[in-house]
């Protein structure tokens, strides 16, 4: 077996792993609550704080610089999802603005093996919070919705990435 072939193999157990732990969260979630909007909340705001921690391994791991458009946020979004989840999201249908995207996945990496029923949970909700949470650390403030979802019968998920502003960097209070 070549050393390629291993590391592929390794990346299809991680990403499998995280898939089934993901998983039981949500379903352990869902039987200590019984209510989607909380666990859609906690889902939202456990990816944010995994964004958050997530952003400097990818920066330490790629020597990424900041991104100066949209277009190049974008592509660095889809590099991190290949990096951390073996899979690469499609990013299509821009904004004529150029400050709103869209992620498609013909299958997402989260969603294997699950079945909902038709409840109003948002069982991908940690994916948005991740990607809030990473950006808002390199001064982005983004909204991210789903607009198709596998999960409701759609043939793709898609997850819509608008920019909303642009950060100041902030001196934490009495170190100016």
């Amino acid at each position: 077996m070549s050393r390629q072939t291993s590391r592929l193999d390794a990346k299809k157990v991680n990403s499998e792993l995280l898939t089934l732990t993901y998983g039981a969260l949500v379903s352990q979630m869902l039987k200590e609550t019984e209510n989607n909007d909380e666990v859609n909340k906690h889902l939202e705001r456990i990816g944010y704080n995994m964004g958050v921690r997530l952003i400097e391994d990818f920066l330490a791991r790629t020597s990424s610089n900041r991104c100066l458009e949209m277009r190049e946020t974008a592509d660095k979004i889809q590099q991190a999802f290949r990096l951390y989840l073996n899979m690469q999201p499609t990013v299509t249908s821009w904004s004529s603005a150029g400050d709103e995207f869209s992620l498609v996945w013909d299958q997402c990496p989260l969603s294997e093996w699950v079945e909902i029923p038709n409840s109003g949970l948002k069982y991908c909700a940690l994916i948005p919070g991740a990607i809030r949470g990473a950006l808002q650390m390199v001064q982005l403030e983004v909204q991210c919705w789903f607009v198709q979802d596998q999960l409701r019968g759609d043939a793709v998920t898609e997850l819509r990435v608008k920019y909303i502003k642009r950060l100041e960097d902030a001196v934490p209070a009495g170190e100016d």
